[in-house]
């Protein structure tokens, strides 16, 4: 992964040297700087101000500028980097331990007596944990559940759901409060759901994207070809989600707005598949009268679990104190504020089991805070290949995808095309890399592909 970035590097390394020489002032002189690099979250800030409050020797920042894969690894090789840097998945992970800019610590958090394998939900070891070591600490881990708007649910003389489902049994409801007006355009769908949450769908039908031991990809499994066409189904079978033309012609009649949260806020479906971390935009709309259900599940009752975790630069000169950080991350006063400010679920198991947690005095009305926790319980997390590259390989599944999605391919069509690309990639990997090539010769056994 390193040699893929030097044809750049001397480039971008000025302009990040540039970058770091004009940026404002940011060190308090009587404490050491630290930066962390995050995304823009205001809920950001107030984790940022905790930390300071309970480490008086430190300045932590946070820079929402510089996130990236290759951003992070350019400036962190060239001296300039964060201290801490913010990864979104196991591509991500793979990707910074192979540039050599993600610092084990391991060994490091364990003479601090935390142990993130045993007390972390395992949903989001994704993020952190390759090959067996520790690169960092989960900040929040998620799951999807099902949102419901209890005004439609009460306009359409629906009663509210309860428990669990199958997807068997939940689509007729999704049918009886998929609602259109006199002229024939919908009003509101049964559903919502983000077209990128379609691991959840092929996992509960038994399917894998990566062989167990990560050789090939095995999207043109008859199971993960089962989960997706089911998601395809729910738009164009069932017609209880919003197609991609079903959004632009409501568009086209004003007041569609984008994005998933956006629309189910904004009353255009009765229920969305999505986390806990949703109500950072939904407690803005006061009127919205919300509840809970754990989503429907297929054969195998699971859930595609992601989150966020923070690593610590191994290039950083204060990286032994950017190890404090990770420490906050493992503290009680950090994984209550996750919790209290609903950005996902705390990544420590045990402060979701609180008084606290359940019921947050501040929001009173929230009463379904059990549902996320129990249904973390079911959380998977991603697969990852290490023998290919895996924002490469995403944007080809990603290219097939979109064209389930616009009815354009047939799911079985784009599912195999999917694992017969990102399998051609895997060789072509294999090819420039000779130490990964004896790696995958020695895990298929010796015989060569």
């Amino acid at each position: 992964m390193k040699y893929v970035f030097l044809g750049s590097f001397a480039f971008l390394s000025l302009l990040s040297g540039i970058a770091w020489f004009i940026q404002p002032e940011h060190q308090r002189h009587d404490r050491v700087p630290l930066i962390w690099v995050s995304d823009p979250n205001p809920a950001r800030r107030e984790q940022v101000s905790v930390f300071n409050d309970l480490h008086s020797q430190y300045d932590l920042k946070l820079d929402p500028n510089n996130s990236g894969m290759a951003k992070v690894i350019v400036q962190s090789l060239a001296g300039v980097g964060p201290d801490i840097f913010d990864c979104y998945g196991g591509f991500d992970l793979s990707g910074y331990v192979k540039a050599g800019v993600a610092w084990d610590v391991t060994d490091e958090l364990a003479k601090g007596e935390i142990h993130p394998l045993q007390d972390c939900w395992p949903g989001s070891f994704s993020v952190f944990v390759l090959d067996g070591r520790v690169y960092g600490m989960p900040t929040n881990v998620s799951v999807n559940a099902i949102w419901y708007n209890k005004d439609i649910f009460d306009a359409c003389g629906v009663p509210y759901p309860k428990g669990e489902c199958t997807w068997e049994q939940f689509i007729p409801l999704a049918q009886k409060l998929t609602v259109k007006d006199e002229n024939g355009r919908p009003k509101h769908f049964g559903l919502l759901a983000d077209w990128w949450g379609w691991k959840q769908f092929v996992y509960q039908y038994g399917g894998r994207v990566y062989s167990e031991d990560g050789t090939r990809c095995v999207l043109d499994s008859p199971e993960a070809i089962a989960g997706m066409q089911l998601f395809h189904d729910l738009m164009y079978k069932y017609r209880v989600m919003p197609s991609p033309s079903d959004e632009q012609n409501m568009a086209t009649t004003g007041g569609w707005g984008s994005g998933t949260i956006t629309l189910f806020s904004g009353g255009r479906g009765a229920m969305a598949v999505g986390g806990r971390w949703w109500l950072c935009t939904l407690r803005d709309n006061k009127k919205l009268r919300l509840g809970v259900m754990p989503a429907p599940f297929g054969p195998k009752k699971v859930y595609w679990a992601y989150g966020r975790a923070s690593l610590v630069n191994k290039n950083s000169p204060h990286r032994r104190e950017a190890l404090d950080f990770l420490r906050y991350l493992a503290g009680r006063e950090y994984n209550d504020l996750i919790n209290h400010q609903a950005d996902a679920l705390a990544p420590l198991k045990k402060y979701c089991y609180t008084p606290e947690y359940l019921h947050d005095p501040e929001f009173p009305n929230e009463d379904y805070n059990d549902v996320w926790r129990d249904i973390m319980r079911y959380g998977v997390p991603e697969e990852i290949s290490p023998f290919v590259d895996g924002h490469a390989a995403g944007r080809l599944i990603d290219k097939q995808l979109d064209l389930v999605r616009s009815d354009e391919e047939s799911v079985e069509k784009a599912m195999r095309n999917a694992a017969r690309q990102v399998n051609g990639e895997i060789q072509k990997t294999l090819a420039r890399d000779p130490q990964l090539r004896e790696r995958y010769e020695r895990t298929v056994g010796g015989e060569r592909p």
